[in-house]
């Protein structure tokens, strides 16, 4: 009963799986110098747009567009994007309440196969993407919370697509992405408990183990 795995999701998460899920990074890779900014840019705004220029310093590099390149420029964009969104953060928040039950090694798991799951769904598309630009709407902070607005433009669509950071270490970290009206965490948390509540977190995590082998085999 692999829910996340094999697209057995009702119609509002089918849609969000096939045609949002590897769209949730698309603010990161689009020509952000093309658009300008709308509203106030403050220090949340200013992070997401560090992210960004370093995303297309490296997709701008001839030398990384070599087929022998690839791998080499996949994890430049992975480490890249690793340094903004907090992992962690959205493992606990996408696993919801089991989340405590568990040890520190488990958590530890936990986190590399929902990352694995994670970069995988986006990693294609970071490379592919040619969008016409990204518009930054505003930002909202309260206390160590803070919401990014933005709206990506691509192939004449404009997608929804707001940034939900929280500050670590006088830096700000993504937890969240809220896709036309979406949210990437409650997505997952929805799937992850139908399928603890059907077997057990065991076959949760032996889910995730097998579709992380299946990602990592040539």
């Amino acid at each position: 009963m692999a829910i996340f795995l094999q697209g057995e999701v009702n119609q509002p998460a089918r849609v969000f799986l096939k045609r949002r899920m590897a769209a949730w990074v698309l603010g990161l890779v689009v020509v952000a110098s093309l658009s300008p900014v709308v509203g106030y840019a403050g220090a949340p705004t200013e992070a997401m747009r560090t992210t960004i220029d370093e995303v297309l310093r490296i997709l701008r590099q001839d030398e990384l567009k070599q087929p022998g390149k690839a791998e080499e420029r996949r994890q430049m964009l992975e480490r890249v994007v690793e340094a903004r969104f907090d992992y962690q953060e959205m493992s606990k928040r996408a696993l919801g309440a089991p989340w405590n039950t568990l040890s520190d090694e488990e958590k530890r798991e936990f986190v590399t196969l929902f990352r694995t799951l994670l970069t995988n769904s986006y990693a294609d598309k970071i490379e592919t993407y040619s969008g016409e630009g990204v518009q930054y709407l505003n930002e909202r902070t309260e206390k160590e919370y803070a919401e990014v607005r933005t709206k990506v433009l691509s192939d004449k669509t404009e997608i929804p697509l707001d940034y939900r950071l929280i500050q670590k270490a006088n830096d700000w970290r993504v937890y969240d992405v809220v896709i036309d009206g979406v949210s990437l965490v409650n997505n997952y948390r929805g799937q992850f408990a139908k399928i603890i509540k059907a077997s057990s977190y065991a076959d949760l995590v032996e889910q995730l183990r097998k579709k992380s082998e299946k990602i990592k085999s040539p």
